[in-house]
This record gives C-alpha cells, sequence and structure tokens, in this order.
C-alpha cells in the first residue's frame, strides 16, 4: 500500500524512501523486555529507507489505558514531526479494535501512517486505507455491541444469584457509619458546621443523621 509523502524514491517494499519514522516498542510483564522489537524495527526500517527519530519503549498491559509512551508518539505524529509509526505487530500498538480504529482515525487526519512489521500498512489517504477502514468501523461497533452483551448477561446472571446493584432504598453507608460519633457531638454541645468539619461530612449530611434519629 502506497504512503504519500515529499520524497519522490521508492525503496523495494514500495514505500516511499526517507520517510521519519517513530518506532513503538511495547511488552505487557516487567519480566520481559524490547531489545527483539527493537532489533527487528530498526532493521526493517534500514531496508524500507525510513528515517528513525527515536524509539519509544513501555511496559503495560494491553487492555491498560495509560501508556505514557504511546502519547508521546502521538504527540509527535499531531505535530507532524514523524511520517510513520512502526510497530512489529498491532497488537503491539492498539488495546482493541476500537482503540485502533480511533487512532487510524486521529493519524489520518494528521497525516500519519501506521506499519505494522507484519506486513499490514495502513495510509487512510488511499483508496485501500479507507476501505479497510470502513471494515474496522464495522468490527469496532461489532465489539461494542459484543461488550455491552456481555455485560448485560453477567449482570443478568448476578441478580439470579441474588446480587443487589446499587444503594438499596433507605440504605445510607457513610451517614449509618458516622451516626454513633455525630449523635455523641451534638450531645456534647457542638454545632453542625464543628461537627462536619471534625468527621469530614458535608453540612446536610450532619442535619439528615440528627433529624433521622430524632424522628424514631
Amino acid at each position: 500500500m502506497p504512503f504519500s509523502g515529499a520524497f519522490g524514491a521508492k525503496s523495494s517494499t514500495g514505500v516511499q524512501l526517507g520517510q521519519f519514522a517513530a518506532l513503538y516498542c511495547r511488552v505487557s510483564t516487567a519480566d520481559q523486555t524490547c531489545v527483539r522489537q527493537e532489533r527487528d524495527l530498526r532493521a526493517f526500517s534500514k531496508k524500507a529507507g525510513y528515517k528513525v527519530v527515536g524509539v519509544w519503549k513501555e511496559t503495560a498491559s494491553g487492555a491498560k489505558d495509560e501508556r505514557a509512551e504511546r502519547k508521546k508518539v502521538l504527540a509527535l505524529a499531531q505535530a507532524r514531526n514523524i511520517d510513520i509509526i512502526l510497530v512489529t505487530e498491532l497488537t503491539r500498538w492498539g488495546r482493541s479494535m476500537l482503540d485502533l480504529f480511533h487512532t487510524l482515525q486521529d493519524l489520518q487526519a494528521w497525516g500519519v501512517s501506521l506499519v505494522a512489521q507484519t506486513g499490514l500498512q495502513f495510509d487512510m489517504r488511499s483508496a485501500q486505507g479507507k476501505l479497510i477502514a470502513s471494515l474496522m468501523a464495522a468490527l469496532a461497533e461489532f465489539e461494542r455491541d459484543l461488550l455491552r452483551e456481555r455485560v448485560r448477561s453477567g449482570i443478568a446472571a448476578a441478580r439470579k444469584r441474588g446480587v443487589v446493584f446499587g444503594r438499596r432504598p433507605g440504605q445510607r453507608i457513610k451517614s449509618d457509619r458516622y451516626a454513633p460519633k455525630v449523635l455523641k457531638l451534638v450531645a456534647e454541645g457542638q454545632s453542625y458546621r464543628e461537627i462536619s468539619h471534625r468527621l469530614g461530612l458535608s453540612k446536610n449530611t450532619v442535619l439528615d443523621i440528627v433529624k433521622r434519629d430524632r424522628a424514631t
């Protein structure tokens, strides 16, 4: 899949020479390293004619939202300081199909391509890239629906087991826990404001505890 760019010559892989690439490596656990990924990506970059601007590495599970190094690479892409993001495989980059699709949309707007060493290349400006984006959008929607279905099924199964979700009517977990202390301090003559400040409660919560006690 060809890439657009300011450089005319092309390598044997069909991509344009001289494009600036950011290498992104990720492992899931602390006992793993990015050595192999970096070595393979550098070799791939040299063969394809990319100019490597840097290597970003991090340890994070596939589902983890906070990826500081990936955010740095995306910031470079948004600033248009790179042409390509290179990874060994798409699972190193995307947390899910939905996440992958959203980041590809951003990269398309910034004119940056995502290339996986496994052979998948996403240039959203090409006809092929747009077709892939349409397919990915459908898969992302399917993933969302599947997740909703799993959540609903899990809740239904839990309810059958007697699990109650949310706060039960009349249940006041925090205020009930602090009620004895509040009533004791009230009996000692402290003001509602002093009590709320001392116990870290709102004045309304203190007032509600006193009202319920007097009502009973």
